[in-house]
C-alpha cells in the first residue's frame, strides 16, 4: 500500500497564508523564517507601536506572536490547510523582550484528532535568554 505524503509548504507560502488569515500579522509584518515538521521560527520586527512603558515589546504583542507562530507550525504539517483555533494559552513572562525584533520558536508537542498541544519560546533577536514561555492547546477543525 502506497501512502501519499502531502508536500510541506515553504516558509514563504506559510507566511502568505498566515498574513491572509490573520491580517494583524500582516500589519505587524510578522515573518516566517522557518517552518517544517511541526515547528516554526517566526520573527516580529521592531515597531514602536508595539512597545509598552518601560521600552519593551508589550505582552499583547508577544501573545499574538506566540499564537501565529503556533499556527505556522500547524500549517507546516497540514499542507498549508489548517483551520484549528486556539483553545487555551498559558503565558509566563520571564523577562522583558526589549525594544527590538523578537523571535518565537513554536513546536507541536502532541497532535491528536481533536486537540493539538504546543509550546512557544520567545526571546529577543540576538539573545539566548528566554523572555516568554507559552503553552497552548488548539481545537482541531477540519478544513472546509
Amino acid at each position: 500500500m502506497t501512502v501519499l505524503s502531502l508536500p510541506e509548504p515553504s516558509p514563504a507560502e506559510i507566511q502568505a497564508i498566515m498574513r491572509r488569515g490573520v491580517p494583524l500579522a500582516a500589519e505587524w509584518e510578522v515573518e516566517v523564517l522557518a517552518a517544517a515538521s511541526g515547528t516554526a521560527l517566526v520573527r516580529l520586527p521592531f515597531r514602536p507601536l508595539l512597545l509598552r512603558p518601560g521600552n519593551t515589546v508589550s505582552g499583547p504583542a508577544l501573545m499574538g506572536l506566540a499564537d501565529v507562530a503556533m499556527w505556522a507550525a500547524l500549517l507546516s504539517v497540514s499542507s498549508g490547510r489548517d483551520e484549528s483555533v486556539t483553545s487555551s494559552m498559558t503565558v509566563n513572562f520571564l523577562r522583558p523582550a526589549g525594544a527590538g525584533p523578537v523571535l518565537a520558536e513554536a513546536r507541536i508537542v502532541k497532535r491528536g484528532k481533536r486537540m493539538v498541544f504546543g509550546e512557544i519560546l520567545i526571546r529577543a533577536e540576538g539573545s539566548e535568554e528566554l523572555a516568554t514561555h507559552v503553552t497552548t492547546s488548539w481545537a482541531v477543525i477540519a478544513p472546509s
